[in-house]
């Protein structure tokens, strides 16, 4: 129970930051989608996700290596060898930083030439020196993860979104003020990254100096033990990168169907629509769907990050039946609290972009169906998500290597097959297969290893309750854009927005309860908020059987 506690507890902790963080973010693009045009938008949606792919190349396999070989080390009562690992990241990163920075800079107008958007080439350039820190950034986060104290990345990836938010948004509007044009102010938005990283840096350099004294104890008591040895660098290399290669590719999913559509949106489209209504597309996915979209896997993100060092632990304690029960946990969890946020942000798009975003109908009148369908694939991204990390846990990680690989081609092929016949469409719609791919081929291999069952024989009451809350918010959003007949636009798709969320907050849970896809027999096992929400409701159960 402990265990289990800890689990949730950590998990919490990095789904209420991901939460400030993903709010923060929206909070950003929203004044600047106010502020910028369709070729500012483009550039800085571009300049955004190369940045993005770079970061997780240069960070995102190691620093989920790391939190999996600190805590094994830890778990296994050798904190030293826990140390020297984490020195020989540090390193890495240091040097990763400066390639990286150095790549993403001098490569900027070759890449802004390729996607046919020569003016993302400044923006790029803004935001390369924010490279030099994150990777150290991030070698200190996954640290701090494999010590099970998710507090620290959790407040520092706060503290980042308010720099770089508050930096970006200031900087964007005064040199839109001065007078520059499109392609400074998006320019000017993306160098907030720099201070970003910053601001992160000095909060984990905090919690570092907090650590330093427990840190030294250990050190102590191990040499008067003797039994503290030094590993050499080229060992830990070795092992890191044997684990992190593959994890890297693992966690390039994201990343790399957003760079994919940068590059490719453009030079697909452009002769079919237009350079401007091409452009639009661009802007529109980059601006308004990907930040709306980002919303219902916050808290895929948080177990996936939190769930490594447990699996981790669970396996190399061989502890088969905690095992089994913390992936029945995770995945039952981001599949019935991924949903009805799906549901809320995909029904009410169009409220969603006429309150939040600028109108600009004679180009960008699809935004909301490209915005509703980018958030329809994300409920696979949770899975895939949750599941690529379960298999990074128990030693697995060439499999989720290979599956993402496997959902990257097909996501390539399809953007090019379908986007002839759909436009947009066709390449939002890949990125729903790509998922979908994934996520069976990840859950195929888990279940060759432990055997569990999300919903089992549920699915059915549970299909019918998303059908249902489905068709109600797509008629509370049609409700909302009546009432733009009696009152102010943003008034009424403000009230749009509430109708559709707060009948799904309440049908939602009211159904699973109903339908038995939650049952009272099994509520101990849930988190204590869920069941504190769900209790009550438990009685409707009751008079029904």
């Amino acid at each position: 129970m402990a265990k289990a506690e800890s689990f949730i507890k950590g998990t919490i902790i990095l789904a209420m930051a991901a939460l400030v963080a993903r709010v923060l973010g929206l909070a950003q693009r929203v004044p600047l989608e106010h502020l910028l045009g369709f070729t500012g938008d483009a550039a800085f949606s571009i300049a955004n996700n190369v940045y993005l792919m770079l970061l997780a190349v240069a960070t995102a396999g190691i620093p989920s290596t790391l939190s999996k070989m600190v805590s094994e080390r830890y778990a296994l009562g050798r904190p030293h060898e826990a140390q020297r690992i984490y020195y020989a990241a540090l390193l890495f990163a240091g040097a990763a930083g400066i390639v990286m920075t150095l790549l993403l800079y001098f490569g900027a107008p070759y890449y802004a030439a390729m996607s046919k958007e020569p003016a993302a080439a400044l923006s790029l350039q803004a935001i390369a020196p924010s490279l030099l820190l994150f990777p150290t950034i991030a070698m200190m986060r996954g640290y701090f993860q494999g010590r099970n104290m998710m507090i620290a990345g959790g407040i520092s990836q706060i503290v980042e979104q308010f720099a770089r938010v508050f930096t970006a948004i200031l900087l964007a509007y005064l040199l839109l003020r001065i007078g520059y044009g499109d392609v400074e102010v998006a320019a000017g938005a993306s160098f907030g990254s720099v201070l970003g990283s910053i601001g992160a840096f000095a909060v984990m350099i905090y919690f570092t100096f907090k650590l330093r004294k427990q840190d030294a104890a250990n050190r102590l008591e191990m040499k008067a033990a003797g039994e503290e040895s030094v590993i050499p660098l080229g060992l830990i290399y070795k092992d890191i990168f044997k684990l992190s290669i593959p994890i890297v590719i693992a966690s390039l999913t994201i990343p790399a169907v957003n760079i994919i559509d940068s590059s490719i949106i453009k030079p697909l489209l452009i002769d079919q629509v237009g350079n401007l209504a091409a452009t639009a597309s661009l802007g529109i996915l980059g601006q308004r769907a990907q930040s709306i979209a980002g919303i219902p896997p916050i808290l895929a993100i948080a177990l996936s990050t939190s769930l490594i060092p447990i699996i981790s632990a669970a396996y190399a304690r061989k502890e088969q039946e905690n095992l089994q029960k913390q992936m029945t946990l995770a995945l039952r969890i981001s599949v019935l609290t991924g949903v009805p946020i799906v549901l809320m942000l995909a029904t009410a798009a169009y409220c969603i972009n006429g309150l939040l975003f600028s109108s600009r109908d004679s180009v960008g009148a699809d935004a909301p169906s490209i915005m509703a369908l980018l958030t329809i694939c994300t409920i696979f991204q949770i899975t895939m998500m949750t599941s690529n990390s379960m298999l990074i846990g128990i030693n697995k990680v060439n499999l989720s290597m290979v599956h993402v690989l496997a959902g990257i081609a097909l996501k390539l092929v399809l953007s090019l097959v379908l986007s002839q016949f759909l436009g947009i469409y066709g390449i939002i719609a890949a990125t729903g297969l790509c998922f979908v791919l994934i996520t069976i081929l990840n859950l195929r291999s888990l279940h060759q290893v432990v055997n569990f069952s999300v919903l089992g024989s549920r699915w059915p009451g549970f299909l019918i309750t998303v059908v249902v809350l489905g068709l109600v918010g797509l008629g509370l959003n049609q409700a909302g854009i009546g009432l733009t007949a009696w009152m102010n636009d943003r008034v009424a798709f403000f009230l749009g927005c509430c109708m559709v969320g707060i009948a799904t907050l309440i049908l939602y849970p009211v159904m699973l309860v109903l339908l038995r896809v939650v049952r009272a027999e099994e509520l101990s096992s849930y988190p204590k908020p869920l069941r504190k929400l769900l209790s009550p409701l438990m009685r409707l159960q009751s008079r029904k059987a």
